[in-house]
């Protein structure tokens, strides 16, 4: 409570304004924040700073700062409002018109069956990684993306890619749209695992963006990100999402900034004017989160359309990748020094160097995005990769881009391998990495035909399924076509289609052993 506040309500009477008059005449043409604030304090209700920063889409110290100065009553020691007896004394300071008009508020009503769904998952999705500068949109934030993409777009069959869905998007349109084909990558493989766990038709995919998009995320009308909030993680997300549209899609972006730092927006807003793309529409704190206090847990909606000169921007957006992209963690943009080059192993005599190594080192080198994009040309005996802090979710996929013999990752704080890898390797740790040797070819029917599949990570995860299968079939003597093959592993396995091992999130790799169990015991009984 401000002083003179303090000074009136002992009083007894209506309290002072010099205070919060003066906050309004230095603020000007953006008081509007404030008087917007100001109003809902006003209007009887109990407030939570979280819920007004919300509200009134205003940063926290923005909030703060006005808080400060008025004489407010207090509830349960969190909740707060103007004592209605004194609202009177401020009616004529109050904003004279609402926020700016939602464009879809008027469609929400309609769809509180789709609200009440989309609360309960969003309660029950998983809890946001700092490290990856997750902060959850409101259910109703959502519904609206989903609403306002339906009013905008006509969706019965469109493609829609989310690049990142910590918030669920995904699922809010195939709530309201369900003929629409979705399609979400993300490095997350709780988020992944749970968007599958729901069993809506949306196509789940593993990606790094700092490494690749998937293959099978390209071709698409329209993509939808929410992104890390650096100019370095909007150029990215932004890129990819531009990388996995066909012609004359659209890119819808959500990014806010605090009132008090247009300089940062403005390095944004720079980072997309690289792009060449046309805006076609902004609207104002058009998201909502849980959280993000600094910037008015808000953020605008973009509308951001391809040009002819977008395609060749986006290239060479790429070429100059950065893997430090968030605003927390190990690869957080203020984290990012250049660091030093990972050292060969003792003892390890690598011909191959994935990564980023000592420039003196003599051997052939390659990328780690390269290394996933697409299969090595040259045989190679030993490998080392160099992992780098941040990107440890892309080691499975590291070792399974590679029929080498023998592996060597290096890297600090490695995370398990999942169990499904012991089909194909021999795993051991030690001091500073992880070392896997290639085991020999199993035996038995089902070993050997997921060995099949994960011997080749770069190739559609199905394809080589039926292949497997056709062969297997021959070998007891009897045959079977590419179509009975297809509807064996689509029956045990109906997410697998143009999926390679490489993109397969986590929690379809573990289950693979099972499917492909299912599928050569259903063909050895229709062989039988």
């Amino acid at each position: 409570m401000g002083r003179d506040g303090v000074a009136a309500e002992q009083r007894g009477g209506t309290p002072g304004r010099d205070g919060l008059e003066r906050l309004l005449v230095a603020a000007g043409a953006d008081s509007r924040r404030l008087r917007h604030a100001l109003a809902l304090l006003c209007d009887g209700q109990w407030w939570t700073l979280a819920a007004l920063v919300r509200a009134t889409a205003t940063s926290r110290r923005t909030v703060e700062a006005l808080l400060r100065e008025l004489p407010l009553e207090r509830r349960g020691g969190d909740e707060f409002r103007i004592r209605p007896a004194h609202t009177p004394a401020y009616q004529d300071l109050l904003a004279v018109a609402p926020p700016p008009e939602d464009p879809v508020a008027h469609l929400v009503p309609h769809h509180a069956h789709v609200l009440d769904r989309l609360t309960a998952l969003v309660a029950n999705a998983p809890r946001a990684r700092h490290t990856l500068d997750h902060v959850s949109a409101t259910p109703e934030t959502a519904l609206r993306r989903a609403l306002l993409l339906g009013a905008r777009f006509w969706l019965p069959g469109a493609r829609l890619l989310c690049v990142g869905d910590h918030d669920l998007t995904s699922l809010a349109v195939k709530l309201v749209h369900p003929e629409t084909d979705v399609t979400v990558v993300d490095v997350d493989e709780r988020v992944l695992a749970y968007i599958d766990e729901q069993d809506l038709g949306v196509r789940t995919r593993w990606a790094d963006l700092r490494l690749g998009l998937p293959a099978a995320a390209h071709g698409h009308d329209l993509a939808f990100t929410d992104p890390p909030y650096t100019p370095e993680g909007i150029g990215l997300f932004v890129a990819r999402a531009l990388e996995g549209l066909a012609d004359d899609g659209r890119v819808l972006l959500a990014y806010g900034a605090s009132e008090r730092t247009p300089m940062l927006a403005y390095k944004v807003q720079q980072a997309l004017s690289e792009l060449n793309l046309a805006y076609e529409a902004i609207y104002p704190d058009f998201n909502r989160y849980f959280g993000a206090e600094a910037i008015g847990s808000a953020a605008d909606l973009y509308f951001l359309r391809p040009t002819t000169r977008t395609r060749p921007a986006v290239n060479a957006r790429l070429s100059r990748l950065t893997t430090a992209i968030y605003t927390q963690g190990p690869q957080s943009v203020e984290s990012a020094d250049g660091g030093a080059a990972a050292a060969v192993p003792a003892g390890f005599d690598p011909d191959l160097l994935v990564g980023d190594w000592p420039k003196e080192l003599g051997q052939p080198r390659v990328k780690l995005s390269t290394w996933l994009a697409k299969p090595y040309a040259a045989a190679a005996e030993r490998v080392a990769v160099a992992l780098p802090p941040g990107l440890e979710a892309a080691l499975p996929r590291l070792l399974l881009a590679t029929r080498a013999p023998h592996v060597r990752v290096v890297g600090a704080g490695l995370p398990p391998v999942p169990d499904v890898l012991a089909a194909v390797y021999k795993l051991s740790t030690g001091s500073g990495g992880l070392d896997a040797v290639r085991l020999p070819q199993p035996d038995g029917d089902a070993p050997a035909v997921l060995r099949r599949i994960l011997d080749n990570g770069h190739a559609k995860l199905a394809n080589t399924w039926r292949e497997a299968l056709i062969a297997l079939a021959r070998a007891q003597g009897s045959s079977l076509t590419k179509n009975e093959a297809r509807a064996l592993i689509r029956e045990a396995a109906p997410w697998s289609d143009d999926l390679t091992p490489l993109d397969a999130p986590l929690h379809r790799l573990e289950s693979l052993p099972h499917a492909v169990t299912t599928t050569v015991t259903a063909l050895t009984a229709t062989t039988a």
